[in-house]
């Protein structure tokens, strides 16, 4: 299989992240299992990394968001937006070798892709206060 980009490895993440969502009643070892399966997704430690990760770091890292984001309960934003978030949120914890600017413009990115043109502004006021909580690390 073929190697794929960082920004391909996180759209997968975020499939993987809204897809947990939904079927909440099943194992995330067994959705990942699934998507690899039937959806060809690369062999690439970035994405079970992030996915698990995200999962296992979930209450920390929506502690962060619902700090910053003024008074929107995280489980009151749209799956989209909220996991977009914890995708880059967790990235700014625990990925030393993704620069902080990095990580929030790829955010921006998947908005664009993947979400309502309002929640741009949203996911960036909230990344960057969580940037400039833990330092700004480039």
């Amino acid at each position: 299989m073929a190697q794929i980009s960082r920004r391909e490895s996180r759209e997968r993440v975020l499939e993987l992240l809204f897809e947990t969502e939904f079927h909440q009643d099943t194992e995330p070892a067994e959705i990942y299992r699934l998507a690899t399966e039937t959806r060809e997704i690369a062999v690439d430690a970035y994405i079970p990394e992030v996915y698990f990760g995200v999962l296992d770091q979930k209450s920390k890292i929506d502690e962060y968001i619902s700090k910053y984001s003024k008074g929107w309960a995280v489980e009151r934003i749209a799956p989209v937006t909220r996991n977009i978030l914890r995708l880059s949120v967790f990235e700014m914890l625990n990925r030393q070798d993704i620069p902080v600017r990095v990580s929030i413009n790829e955010a921006i990115e998947l908005t664009k892709k993947y979400d309502d043109e309002k929640a741009k502004a949203f996911v960036n006021g909230i990344l960057n206060s969580v940037k400039n909580e833990l330092g700004n690390r480039e």
